[in-house]
């Protein structure tokens, strides 16, 4: 009994000597979670993505591969601040993402950008986080809770937004910065990277589209197609860009201590342009710039 006994003790730290000598093998890269409101702006995504695998998390689809050299996921969130706040959340708690980044189209609020542009803005607020104030005679008698440091459009009051850190501690802010290495990043991207100009029905712009990097972006829950809302947003603002989703989705980031960047091209001019709201003709040619922007900018992340 006693030989067998030891002949088993000698045969367990054999193959114990064995197991470590085996290599430690690298654990998988996390991915970079890829965020878009609604189809036709991931259509323009799955168009790049390299060994496209179908996947779903809850009822939402979601696409897992590569693209730019990079783990990705692309979740489509749906359109509106509920929506990419609410789902943005879970694609973090699911996929524990190295970078959150927001890809889609955008409303121009600069008269200096057009149609097809494409936006990296620095930091975003949520510009109707506003309290709706009371009127009397002579103006608006905002409600005290709340400080009310930029300029009100009527009865619209905006002001900043509390969140709860991943430490605990809690902040009010305006302005949700995006992560500074990736915007680093996006600079070095943007060499010689050219965007298309005409939409697949040979709907051509009257200039090239540019990238802007830098400024900044707001959004809210409205889409908007008024002139005078518009003048508002880039004066209150200094705003380059708005849309329905990006400073949702940089709150929830910040609140789960991931970095967040984000790409919009621009499909329209908020109510800024000459004619009639032009997003149904260049929704596709938006989309596709967008998802150039963020092939480079991936290929070009560490």
């Amino acid at each position: 009994m006693r030989r067998i006994l030891a002949a088993f003790v000698m045969m367990a730290a054999a193959i114990g000597t064995a197991l470590a000598a085996e290599p430690v093998l690298a654990a998988e890269p996390a991915p970079v979670l890829v965020l878009s409101a609604y189809a036709p702006e991931v259509a323009a995504i799955r168009a790049r993505v390299v060994e496209p695998r179908e996947s779903r998390l809850g009822g939402l689809p979601v696409l897992e591969g590569w693209l730019g050299g990079k783990s990705v996921v692309v979740v489509t969130t749906g359109i509106s601040m509920v929506n990419a706040a609410m789902n943005a959340q879970r694609a973090i708690d699911r996929y524990a993402p190295r970078l959150v980044v927001f890809s889609g189209i955008a409303g121009g609020v600069d008269p200096a950008l057009g149609i097809g542009d494409v936006v990296v803005a620095a930091q975003w607020a949520q510009y109707l986080e506003a309290s709706f104030a009371r009127e009397k005679a002579g103006g608006y008698a905002p409600p005290p809770l709340f400080s009310n440091d930029l300029p009100n459009f009527g009865m619209i009051f905006p002001h900043p937004v509390g969140v709860v850190l991943p430490d605990g501690t809690a902040e009010t802010r305006l302005w949700f910065p995006v992560d500074a290495e990736a915007l680093a990043v996006m600079r070095r991207a943007a060499a010689g990277l050219a965007l298309e100009r005409c939409t697949a029905a040979a709907a051509c712009l009257d200039r090239a589209p540019r990238l802007v990097i830098g400024g900044n972006g707001v959004s809210g829950q409205a889409f908007v197609d008024n002139a005078a809302f518009r003048a508002w947003v880039e004066k209150s603002f200094q705003a380059s860009v708005l849309d329905m989703e990006s400073a949702a989705v940089a709150h929830v980031a910040r609140a789960n201590g991931v970095g967040f960047i984000a790409i919009r091209s621009l499909s329209d001019l908020a109510g800024g342009g000459p004619g009639e709201n032009e997003i149904m003709t260049f929704l596709g040619l938006a989309a596709g710039n967008s998802s150039r922007v963020l092939e480079a900018f991936l290929a070009a992340l560490p």
